[in-house]
């Protein structure tokens, strides 16, 4: 039992320090000595767990992508209801880029074409999720009657595709002061107005808290 932890630790210790150096780096530029010398194994360990770069990026995404899956596994049909779902996943996804490298690394690889192939696009299914939630808004009848689910998806998802890579020149971008006023902005245009009042543009983290 003490060596699988052991080799579970370093397993993810090596995920952690590729994910550093190809968010640092880019993909093409981090080499797998310097990913191991970070990780604080030997060569021969990465290697023991992972035949190249493009298999390490490989779970470098599928470690992002369980990390998004665990920011978007409320599902529409919640308490909150499902635009304030995606309200606060959004504010989740962009606390994760600020404070997240595995998770930032992961949406980067699937836009690499060096790394084509590594694992999910991890945009794309954000947007899938993003689309199906707006959709269950529709059904719900909190989405405004003239918004359609896809126009709505469409704003939503370039706005954060957009906050996500200025935030990587700028954090304030990716703050949730940033997002809060862009929900402020787009929630009377795009829900229903007797929902309105009951939507929190900062998300009920920020209630909570």
């Amino acid at each position: 039992m003490a060596r699988q932890e052991r080799a579970v630790r370093t397993r993810n210790a090596l995920i952690e320090s590729a994910a550093e150096l190809f968010d640092r780096d880019g993909f093409e530029t981090a080499s797998l000595s310097t990913i191991s010398a970070r990780a604080g194994v030997s060569n021969g360990a990465l290697h023991f767990h992972f035949a190249s770069k493009a298999a390490l990026a490989g779970a470098v995404c599928e470690a992002a992508a369980q990390r998004l899956g665990r920011i978007t596994g409320g599902g529409g049909e919640q308490a909150d209801g499902a635009l304030q779902i995606l309200i606060d996943a959004s504010h989740a996804l962009l606390r994760g880029f600020s404070h997240d490298v595995v998770l930032r690394a992961g949406f980067d690889l699937g836009d690499s074409p060096e790394s084509t192939g590594a694992g999910e696009d991890l945009h794309r299914r954000w947007q899938g999720w993003v689309e199906a939630v707006f959709a269950q808004a529709d059904r719900e009848g909190t989405l405004a009657g003239d918004v359609s689910a896809q126009d709505a998806a469409l704003a939503v998802v370039a706005a954060v595709a957009g906050f996500e890579a200025l935030g990587g020149q700028d954090p304030q971008w990716l703050s949730p002061a940033t997002l809060t006023r862009f929900w402020g902005l787009l929630l009377p245009r795009l829900a229903e107005k007797s929902v309105l009042d009951r939507l929190v543009a900062s998300g009920t983290a920020s209630r909570a808290g």
